[in-house]
């Protein structure tokens, strides 16, 4: 009987959860293609004119543009450090590893903004000129625990029985990476690849701290905010990044599911190490 009720409150308590959490992601294509320019209830008719708006602003193209740059370079450095790493702590045993694993997963716990202002001394003591490339290097620090938690499963999943074989047939180290490894943890590389990009795209806190004066898409939505006449456009914009992250998480979380399925691993279960 207590036991009915519990899961019943348990259940009014994860859809009001769910409609709290999502209710604002629904409302923003539904004002996307409202024909008003305020942002209100009762929805006057249909109009796709905002996204119109959109292919004629040329400082978003620009922001488009910085963003992209930003993701891509971001994604790559991201997985090229976190393979390196997720390598090491899958494969080898080394003085204080635990306290290096913590270390480099530390950027998961520590808020943005704390982040954020840390880097903007360090660069301004350093006299270094804020740009893109300071935006990259605060998005690879946040990006490269994720990257390693992905492929630390990949690596972690890997036979090392294939490895010993590709030696004695006399095969290179980097040889044996290129033709054996790769090969093999290419799902969980490309998985890393998407949700790095995704998560410096959407970022905003470190750009609006370490941008310049080229200013990444999140910040160029911010600047926006402060004109009323801009809102319906940037409702429409919200919607594409909306539908373009949710696709690459799906992307992102199929490649990671289909590795673990390759290794015979729970797809549910949490990459090894981090509980």
């Amino acid at each position: 009987m207590n036991s009915a009720k519990g899961f019943r409150w348990l259940a009014v308590y994860a859809v009001a959860y769910m409609i709290f959490l999502y209710a604002p992601v629904v409302l923003l294509p539904l004002f996307a293609f409202n024909d008003a320019t305020i942002i209100a209830f009762p929805l006057k008719g249909f109009t796709s004119n905002w996204f119109t708006v959109l292919w004629e602003t040329e400082a978003l193209h620009g922001a488009v543009e910085n963003s992209l740059f930003v993701g891509i370079s971001t994604a790559v450095l991201s997985t090229i450090l976190g393979a390196c790493a997720a390598r090491a702590i899958a494969r080898y045993r080394f003085p204080a590893k635990q306290s290096l694993v913590g270390f480099i997963m530390l950027p998961l716990v520590l808020p943005e903004i704390i982040v954020a202002v840390a880097l903007l001394v360090m660069l301004m003591q350093l006299g270094l000129p804020l740009s893109l490339w300071t935006v990259i290097g605060g998005h690879v620090l946040i990006c490269v625990p994720f990257s390693v938690a992905i492929l630390n499963s990949a690596f972690q999943g890997l036979d090392q029985s294939l490895e010993e074989a590709s030696f004695d047939l006399g095969e290179t180290r980097w040889g044996t990476f290129r033709r054996v490894i790769f090969p093999l943890v290419l799902p969980g590389v490309i998985s890393s690849l998407l949700i790095t990009f995704t998560i410096s795209l959407d970022e905003f806190i470190i750009a609006f701290f370490l941008t310049g004066t080229d200013v990444t898409l999140p910040v160029y939505i911010w600047s926006q905010l402060r004109f009323p006449a801009k809102l319906p456009s940037i409702m429409a914009l919200g919607t594409l990044l909306l539908a373009l992250s949710v696709t690459l998480l799906v992307v992102a979380e199929w490649f990671r599911r289909r590795q673990a399925k390759r290794q015979g691993i729970d797809p549910g279960s949490t990459p090894q190490g981090y509980i």
